[in-house]
């Protein structure tokens, strides 16, 4: 505080207002500490943190000239002991919830029985089911890293019994006790409660995911909460595990991510089907327009019709053009009008590109892409597989080891054809599709039979009809066909689609003409071919197909936190 100067010289404020600096400046150090542990208290090291305040604070005070050490220093030091103090019983009050010494329930399930037994722990999740005696209660808690809960035995005698008998399904909790050694089946561990602390109460009679099946349909309308449940949650695991693998896997083999722009003036595929990105005004009359009548999308946002993106590969072309080797890994769209199984609104693309790669290297680095991502979701998530082969596909597991140790087959579109022409023959009646010839794009059915049955491994078809291709794939010399690739999986049909790109100019200046795609909104693309063109390929892999073959999930619309489709655009 100033001293009063009513008085004295004119001085005096000068010597008070030097002080009043000085006196900041020797707190600007307790300041940073005060920061530094407020934001360390949001951690679950809060209390170590706030414990070093105090001698923060001293060291901060050494590093100043003696003129600093004051004595308003030393009292500052001290009530930083005092907030710290304070701040560590309110931490403390706040009890197991925030509390360190958390094990994961998969480290406690995989853990072995010399390193846990006897092991004081604290797990925090939530209630999968609660059964109270008249002594004890079991406790199973899940904290979502494990299909398997753990199972807690909490005894009457306990001081907090009165928590545990609050207890439910849904209900969130943190105890603490010690790993003891389970008399009961299929366990190796259990944990003798010691404190039981309820942390969010779920006792109302409204929470929907009682202790009962519930159909994947109904999941659907609570995707909020549906991760609580076993199938969901090891599909997110599974998920997770595969997305990690991508990135190593590319990574491991020099590859760079490159993100890939969301909105776009251009349609990589050409079909037409996407989201429009606009500000322009809602209401139709107030909706500038042409002299000829149509929407003047010059007076948009981009000055041009914009549109959210189908594919992030022509973007990662021009990066292969000078990186060598890219990835891309995001959400692309398509306002596709299907209500299938197969289809989503919004959907995550795996889509690398190579340079100085023809069509034979895109499909080994597929291959090997494939067989490394599955390989890993096997050796991760070994528990959530085996729950999906017993309840959805009794032959997963023999397929994903069949995907990993087999060598995939290769055969030309053409030979394709004529094997299925062969087959059909036998029995139209038991096709879908019997109709079948060069130029007809492969139904699933087809797709399923060249992979299931005719070779019994994951097949890749190659050599496509150039008129069920899209604009960027290179003409084979042949004139009919171009160098694209799909690979086949047995369990789903198509996986992956993938080409050699067209690297000459004037070959796809001719092919945009024939797609109806105008050089102008190419013309970069176009640049790639003028300045240092090289052959390249890459392929696209959709991601959530690739999680629904991997966990035998049949509707893609559980392969995917909140799933986008006609008519649903929900959490």
């Amino acid at each position: 505080k100033l001293a009063p100067t009513h008085g004295l010289s004119s001085m005096r404020p000068r010597v008070a207002v030097q002080r009043v600096l000085i006196a900041l400046a020797a707190s600007l150090p307790l300041v940073v500490s005060f920061h530094q542990s407020a934001t360390m208290l949001g951690r679950a090291s809060s209390l170590r943190s706030l414990s070093q305040l105090p001698q923060r604070v001293a060291a901060a005070g050494v590093r100043q000239t003696p003129s600093l050490r004051s004595a308003a220093f030393r009292r500052s030091a001290g009530a930083a002991r005092l907030m710290c103090t304070a701040a560590k019983e309110d931490v403390a009050a706040a009890g197991l919830a925030l509390a360190d010494g958390r094990m994961k329930v998969v480290d406690i399930q995989r853990g072995e029985e010399s390193e846990l037994i006897g092991k004081e722990v604290v797990v925090k999740g939530w209630v999968r089911t609660v059964r109270n005696q008249k002594a004890f209660s079991f406790i199973e808690v899940n904290d979502g890293s494990f299909p398997k809960g753990v199972q807690v035995v909490a005894q009457s005698e306990i001081a907090s019994y009165a928590e545990v008998e609050k207890l439910c399904t849904g209900s969130a909790v943190a105890i603490k006790g010690t790993i003891v050694e389970s008399p009961g089946k299929n366990q190796k561990f259990e944990i003798k409660a010691e404190q039981v602390e309820l942390v969010g109460d779920c006792s109302g009679a409204e929470y929907p995911l009682q202790k009962k099946r519930h159909t994947l349909e109904f999941l659907r309308g609570i995707a909020h909460l549906r991760p609580r449940t076993n199938t969901i949650a090891s599909v997110a695991r599974v998920r997770s595990a595969l997305a990690h693998a991508t990135h190593q896997f590319f990574q491991d083999k020099g590859f760079f991510y490159v993100q890939t722009p969301l909105i776009t003036a251009s349609d990589c595929e050409g079909a037409g089907e996407l989201f429009r990105v606009t500000t322009l005004p809602s209401e139709v009359a107030k909706l500038p327009k042409t002299d000829g009548g149509e929407i003047d999308y010059s007076n948009d946002f981009f000055s041009k019709p914009a549109f959210l993106t189908c594919s992030g590969q022509l973007s990662a072309e021009t990066y292969a053009s000078a990186l060598g080797d890219v990835y891309t890994f995001g959400p692309t769209f398509r306002a596709e009008n299907s209500q299938t199984t197969k289809h989503l609104a919004e959907f995550w693309m795996i889509e690398p590109e190579l340079a100085f790669c023809d069509l034979e290297g895109d499909m080994q680095n597929a291959e090997e892409f494939v067989k490394y991502v599955v390989k890993h979701a096997i050796d991760t998530c070994p528990e959530d597989l085996a729950f999906f082969n017993q309840f959805y596909d009794k032959e997963l597991l023999k397929r994903l080891d069949d995907l990993v140790n087999k060598p995939f087959a290769r055969v030309e579109y053409t030979k394709a054809v004529e094997m299925l022409q062969k087959e059909i023959a036998k029995d139209p009646s038991k096709w879908q599709f019997p109709d079948i010839e060069f130029g007809t794009d492969l139904q699933t059915e087809h797709e399923r039979w060249l992979a299931e049955t005719k070779f019994k491994a994951a097949t890749f078809v190659y050599n496509y009809p150039r008129e069920i291709k899209a604009f960027y794939m290179r003409d084979n010399e042949d004139g009919k066909t171009v160098a694209a690739m799909d690979l086949l999986v047995p369990g789903i049909g198509e996986l992956i689609g993938g080409s050699q790109r067209e690297e000459r100019l004037d070959v796809l200046k001719d092919k945009l003409k024939e797609f109806n795609l105008t050089e102008e909104d190419y013309w970069w693309y176009m640049d790639l071919r003028k300045y240092g063109s090289v052959p390249h390929s890459g392929y696209g892999l959709g991601f959530e197909r690739l999680v629904c073959y991997v966990t035998a999930v049949e509707n893609i619309r559980d392969a995917v936190a909140f799933p986008r489709y006609p008519g649903s655009a929900e959490f």
